[in-house]
């Protein structure tokens, strides 16, 4: 399966408290970003202070259409992206080549 994946990665407001983002985060994916055509997984990670998300999609096409979507944000991105510090932000689109293991 040729899935689309995009990635940010970003650091947090100074002060940010953890587990009021990662609820963020729960809630603009179980609201909106999961029902997206298209969506298989949101995962998360962190490194010391920088975060970041890998979202897929089942296809490029699906991908580029939630990102086109994206460009204004609702209430819940709003909400989510209160705790990020926006110009740390480095953001990809990528298409699927190969997966070696369990994805």
């Amino acid at each position: 399966m040729a899935t689309a994946v995009f990635s940010c990665s970003f650091k947090l407001k100074k002060g940010t408290n953890i587990p009021d983002f990662l609820a963020a985060a729960k809630t603009l994916n179980d609201e909106h970003i999961s029902k997206q055509k298209g969506y298989i997984s949101w995962q998360q990670y962190v490194d010391k202070e920088t975060w970041a998300d890998f979202c897929t999609f089942e296809t490029m096409e699906d991908l580029q259409n939630f990102v086109a979507n994206s460009e204004k944000p609702n209430e819940y991105a709003q909400a989510f992206y209160a705790f990020i510090n926006m110009p740390s932000c480095r953001m990809n689109l990528y298409e699927t080549v190969a997966v070696h293991g369990t994805p």
